[in-house]
């Protein structure tokens, strides 16, 4: 569960840092690399939270 929660903090952290060098440097790849990051940490924090909730009904 810790590692889980470290690594979600860690890939939105490298998301945000993606965003900030697009801001800094205006070039499309880093947006586009952040949106990638952001998309599938996303995916996996509500796969993981699936399987917690799916555990207390079952």
């Amino acid at each position: 569960m810790l590692l889980f929660r470290w690594a979600v903090l860690l890939l939105l952290l490298a998301a945000a840092v993606c965003f900030a060098f697009y801001a800094g440097t205006g070039q499309p790849r880093y947006k586009r690399l952040g949106f990638v990051v952001l998309k599938w940490t996303l995916i996996a924090a509500f796969v993981f939270f699936a399987v917690l909730i799916a555990e207390r009904v079952l």
